[in-house]
């Protein structure tokens, strides 16, 4: 392991009884990175998490976060992560002030430094206003930041974010996707795991995808987008009664790929480069087709994540 990986695993593998949850897994963590993984319900996702933050134990392979070995130095890589598991773990008694002060004199910071960092935290999660309430009296997405600000108490160099925006809707999903970010711009590792593909792409500097506890796919999210194929051209003309001529002209920069109409007045076609964009927009104009939308892009990680997987793309652990 070098000074630029805070995350490295080899050949984990783990059983429960006749489950075959991991396979020989491998991972590799760049410092100051976001890792997506990604995978199928009872891929693995989960248990490697697990493993990682020392809750359970490999049956085979090795894991060292931060230089730290999983199983001989357990209690020094706690030192140095954080987690965030699918369902909060604050206790709803308490206020959320309450919480990271625990939490901080769990982590030996003194009185007065756990009271100091809790403020800084609630501040830093917009919760200040809310602090001494209960937190049974939070709303989910305020409980999640509590959740998120409690796995930070002890300033983790590497923190594991087990599907942190389950069950928050798209606004809160966005401020949670902004925490990350400043997260990794004051020099964490985050490893996340994700039901939600759109959040991968946002975040992810690279993905690894995990199916029937095996690696099956593994680079940035632009290059796993190619696994599928070139890129799609979609074009939306003005008029619909352009339709047809603007098909024949797709076809024709498409190098004999019928175009197809995707949506109410919409045609898309596979292309092999970025040339065949120009060749539309000349032919276009050469035929006097005025457009309202022209796009040229590469499949989604929905696309990518079914052709990998052959299963529709819900990717829960």
């Amino acid at each position: 392991m070098t000074n630029d990986v805070m995350v490295e695993a080899s050949g984990l593998v783990k059983h429960f009884g006749q489950t075959k949850a991991l396979q020989g897994v491998d991972l590799v963590i760049p410092r100051g990175t976001v890792h997506g993984v990604l995978g199928p319900n009872g891929a693995g996702k989960t248990t490697a998490v697990r493993i990682l933050s020392t809750l359970i134990r490999p049956d085979a392979g090795t894991a060292r976060i931060g230089g730290h070995d999983v199983v001989h130095d357990a209690e020094k890589v706690r030192a140095s992560i954080g987690l965030t598991g699918q369902y909060a773990s604050v206790d709803e008694d308490l206020t959320g002030r309450q919480n990271l002060v625990l939490f901080g004199t769990l982590l030996d910071l003194g009185r007065k430094g756990a009271r100091a960092r809790a403020a800084e935290l609630l501040a830093w999660f917009d919760l200040t206003d809310a602090a001494d309430r209960p937190a049974k009296t939070y709303s989910g997405g305020m409980r999640r930041r509590l959740d998120l600000a409690a796995s930070l108490v002890g300033r983790p160099d590497v923190i594991f974010l087990d599907e942190p925006t389950t069950g928050l809707d798209p606004a809160k999903r966005e401020d949670m996707w902004e925490v990350v970010r400043k997260l990794v711009r004051e020099g964490s590792t985050v490893l996340l795991t994700t039901q939600y593909l759109e959040e991968a792409e946002a975040l992810a500097d690279e993905i690894t995808v995990i199916d029937h506890g095996r690696v099956i796919a593994h680079d940035t999210p632009e290059r796993l987008k190619r696994i599928v194929g070139g890129q799609t051209l979609e074009v939306r003309p003005s008029d619909e009664r352009d339709l047809p001529r603007a098909a024949e002209i797709l076809t024709m920069v498409s190098s004999g790929a019928a175009a197809d109409q995707i949506r109410t007045g919409v045609l898309a076609v596979p292309v092999s480069g970025d040339a065949a964009m120009a060749e539309a927009v000349a032919k276009l104009t050469a035929e006097g087709i005025a457009v309202t939308e022209l796009s040229l892009h590469l499949p989604s990680l929905d696309e990518v994540f079914f052709s990998l997987t052959a299963k529709p793309s819900e990717v829960s652990s």
